[in-house]
């Protein structure tokens, strides 16, 4: 039998087919990526993904995430005003609705953080409009409410006592906790310190005024310019503060000792920092090139080893402001949760093999 000669253009084909073999799925398929290395992400979710109800208010979006690492947890949770509190489930599959009071579900939670004592596991929330912070159960069930310092608090501090005697308004942006105190920084005032409360968990909840409140506004050592974020790293007892326009995250003991400082690319803004493994994500609301969208930078080391460019890269139209990101390993693969701001939108980023 006669076979056929192998034409040029056949020999083409069979080159092309190869080096396309050999192209990660993401290059292959014209997928868009964003991130360097092997930190480079793709969508896997988009705001579609949220229930219709929080679709429906996602552009008053102004908060932030909580995980829950305990073992067999791994959900993560965050709020918007109209809608409440959101769970997304471990596997990132699925996000719900939970029942939420009437007091926050009415006004925007800046942030959200998820801690752990006394055999009990709380969300805490901070209401920057309300000038509260709100604990609740797992199951939306709010169980405290902290209300602002009045002129009588002592806050063991004079500027913040002062200020407080002055009717200085409470505007929580963050709050954290550690070794039985919440840390609130209160950066959307005039105030800008990291105020504390000493918190009695369990049946008979309370959290109460302490005498420890540092930082303040200022161009000095240990000050802010806002101090927007709060992070306690994993299994560390270290207080970090997202201080936004000096594009900078500052580090403090328990006891508000100022430690050391780490710097971003100038002319970022970062709003909130998130630790997991060896890995730091930053959500910034600006980055140095304001005619692009913000970049969500992870860092290893204390240093920047992946940009993602959400709005240029990723084409997520609405990412001009990144307002909060935390990362995620589920199973083999790490995973970006990214909330925008002004306008509000939600993302779930995948790792590309």
């Amino acid at each position: 039998m006669k076979r056929s000669p192998i034409t040029p253009v056949f020999l083409t084909l069979i080159a092309l087919s190869c080096v396309a073999a050999m192209m990660p799925a993401s290059q292959s398929t014209g997928e868009k990526t964003s991130g360097q290395g092997k930190l480079r992400f793709r969508v896997l979710h988009s705001s579609t993904h949220l229930p219709a109800e929080a679709q429906k208010v996602l552009k008053a979006a102004h908060g932030g995430f909580a995980v829950d690492r305990r073992k067999g947890h791994g959900e993560t949770y965050f709020a918007l005003p109209g809608a409440g509190i959101l769970q997304i489930s471990a596997d990132l599959k699925q996000v719900k609705l939970l029942p939420t009071a009437e007091e926050m579900k009415g006004t925007n939670m800046h942030n959200a953080m998820l801690w752990s004592a006394k055999d009990e596991t709380y969300l805490t929330f901070p209401a920057n409009a309300a000038n509260r912070v709100f604990t609740t159960k797992l199951d939306g069930t709010l169980v405290h409410t902290l209300k602002p310092p009045t002129a009588d608090t002592d806050l063991g501090n004079e500027t913040a006592n002062t200020y407080f005697k002055g009717n200085g308004p409470f505007i929580p942006t963050d709050v954290e906790y550690l070794n039985g105190m919440f840390y609130i920084p209160t950066g959307y005032s005039k105030l800008d310190y990291v105020l504390t409360a000493k918190v009695t968990p369990g049946a008979n909840f309370e959290a109460t005024w302490n005498k420890l409140a540092f930082g303040g506004r200022g161009t000095g050592v240990g000050q802010f310019g806002t101090g927007h974020g709060v992070t306690v790293p994993q299994g560390k007892k270290r207080i970090d503060i997202a201080d936004r326009p000096n594009s900078e995250i500052d580090r403090f003991t328990p006891e508000g000792k100022y430690l050391e400082t780490v710097s971003l690319p100038k002319g970022s803004f970062p709003c909130d920092t998130y630790y997991d493994g060896q890995y730091m994500v930053v959500g910034a609301l600006h980055g140095p090139d304001r005619t692009k969208g913000a970049p969500i930078y992870i860092l290893e080391k204390d240093k920047v080893v992946s940009t993602i460019m959400a709005k240029e890269e990723l084409g997520l139209t609405n990412f001009q402001h990144i307002h909060n990101a935390v990362i995620r390993k589920v199973g083999k693969k790490l995973y970006v949760i990214a909330q925008a701001w002004n306008p509000g939108d939600f993302a779930i980023l995948e790792q590309v093999d």
